[in-house]
């Protein structure tokens, strides 16, 4: 059997769901170490490991066997190494969603890190690394977690979610200062909103939202003529404004993506 890694995921209960994206699983079925690239999608993700510790990038955290961790919301992208028999459990908030069942305290500078996270808040007793190889739903480790969320379900400020689904409307084709004139609030009070809230300026997420709309149609798209189209359509000026654009957030040319 080819070295190869599985990637798992379900979402949340549909309650939980404006808050979190999704359950995920990675599963290593590997003799050596696989390279593995993570794209940037301004979430926030926590990480259980249930398999062999390692460090996912070079002078990255170790991940230890058993431990929790945080990946701060992510603007860049990853160049990752999995270890043999990796098993890991994550738990993927949606932008903005984290400070629903945490103290958003606990994101300030980790944009773009991985760091250590208390294991008392996270579900403790239901996971192991035959449960991470099978399926969520089939494991119960969806039901599980959401029973775990409910339980810690906070109703702050909805006013970041509102924001954020202002720039997700707009596919990532609006400013700051329309952003903020839109909503009613000053440009300083986004930018504090955003720190506070997902650790990145709203100028960041602006442009990692855009991103991954014009990405998506690129993947479908490859000619050089539509490459032009989509620039346009997602507001880049050009089509190397694009091409530089998936360059930095994926650290290929369009063709190789």
């Amino acid at each position: 059997m080819p070295d190869k890694i599985i990637y798992q995921e379900t979402p949340p209960h549909p309650r939980l769901a404006p808050f979190i994206d999704a359950y995920w699983t990675v599963t290593g079925e590997n003799a050596g170490y696989l390279p593995d690239k993570v794209l940037p999608d301004a979430c926030v993700d926590i990480i259980l490991n249930t398999g062999p510790g390692f460090a996912a990038e070079t002078g990255a955290t170790y991940m230890g066997t058993g431990g929790a961790y945080l990946i701060g919301t992510m603007t860049r992208y990853k160049e990752m190494v999995r270890p043999p028999a990796t098993r890991l459990l994550g738990i993927r908030f949606r932008p903005g969603g984290f400070p629903f069942f945490y103290d958003h305290g606990l994101l300030r500078d980790t944009a773009d890190k991985t760091i250590e996270f208390d294991p008392r808040l996270v579900p403790s007793n239901i996971v192991g690394p035959a449960q991470t190889s099978a399926s969520l739903c089939a494991a119960g480790l969806a039901t599980a977690l959401d029973r775990f969320f409910f339980d810690r379900l906070a109703s702050p400020s909805r006013e970041t979610l509102t924001l954020i689904r202002a720039v997700h409307q707009a596919k990532g084709k609006i400013t700051v200062s329309q952003l903020a004139r839109r909503n009613f609030v000053t440009v300083r009070q986004l930018e504090r909103i955003f720190s506070l809230h997902l650790d990145i300026s709203p100028k960041e997420f602006i442009g990692v939202t855009r991103f991954r709309y014009a990405f998506d149609q690129v993947r479908r798209e490859s000619s050089h003529r539509r490459l032009l189209d989509i620039a346009c359509e997602c507001g880049y000026y050009d089509h190397a404004h694009l091409s530089n654009e998936i360059r930095r957030y994926t650290g290929s040319t369009p063709s190789g993506i």
